[in-house]
């Protein structure tokens, strides 16, 4: 099972999540990137190193570290045309 560490930008941006809900169900849907590889709405960022995963209309900017058994979070952005 990986850990999930969160970089303190994207914490802050999470935080800034006006709606309470989404800000709820980011942090669950991330929470269930502990049971890595298997995980849904996940891809390869293409152009640059790591992950996202898609929650609704909101982009969660991950990378991995297998050796450690740890996911960093990075960042959280809304999914706009400047979000990767």
């Amino acid at each position: 099972m990986y850990k999930i560490e969160w970089a303190s930008r994207a914490f802050r941006q999470l935080r800034k999540i006006q709606s309470l809900s989404e800000q709820k169900k980011i942090y669950h849907e991330v929470g269930k990137l502990q049971k890595w590889p298997n995980c849904q709405h996940v891809k390869a960022l293409q152009g640059r190193k790591g992950y996202r995963l898609r929650v609704g209309k909101w982009r969660v900017i991950f990378d991995i570290k297998r050796a450690l058994y740890v996911i960093k979070i990075e960042e959280v952005k809304k999914r706009d045309e400047h979000t990767y």
